[in-house]
């Protein structure tokens, strides 16, 4: 087995990826915040002295996407078409669940920047409640779905 990000010395490179076909790709990754059940009332009730923490983490999430190239270095940087954000509630296990998808037309995949969208997301819920809990616990930061390019379709298990 080869390893793409290797360059012939065994140092790591980039990928040159200018002689593949731009075709649609998006990924969809997903991950969870766990919290104490008066951060999460105080979360959810919009009771947290920081302000909107779901809707700042919404807006951090798609800045993160934008900005994956800048944050993992063999990354390539991409034009994304789209990017969405979304918060699920579980007000029995006070956990809140971030889902994020990416979009693109282009010769890479967007799997990195929808997982940095759910990491950034996250970790902005956690910086803001963090006063009503530091004992949160970010879990399960995984890619869910992805298509587009040479290896077309691919979902986790289970789903």
């Amino acid at each position: 087995m080869s390893l793409s990000h290797l360059s012939p010395d065994g140092s790591a490179a980039m990928v040159d990826v200018s002689a593949k076909p731009a075709t649609v790709r998006r990924a969809i990754a997903e991950g969870r915040i766990r919290m104490r059940p008066e951060a999460f009332v105080a979360v959810r009730d919009a009771q947290i002295a920081k302000g909107d923490v779901l809707g700042v983490a919404r807006v951090a999430g798609v800045m993160g996407a934008k900005r994956t190239a800048d944050l993992i270095p063999l990354c390539h940087p991409i034009a994304l078409h789209d990017v969405q954000v979304r918060f699920t509630l579980d007000d029995a296990s006070h956990t809140i669940h971030c889902e994020a998808e990416a979009a693109t037309a282009g010769p890479t995949g967007v799997e990195m920047e929808a997982l940095t969208a759910v990491s950034i997301a996250l970790l902005t819920v956690y910086d803001m409640a963090k006063s009503a809990d530091k004992g949160m616990r970010i879990e399960g930061i995984r890619l869910l779905e992805k298509s587009g390019g040479k290896s077309g379709t691919w979902r986790a298990e289970g789903m």
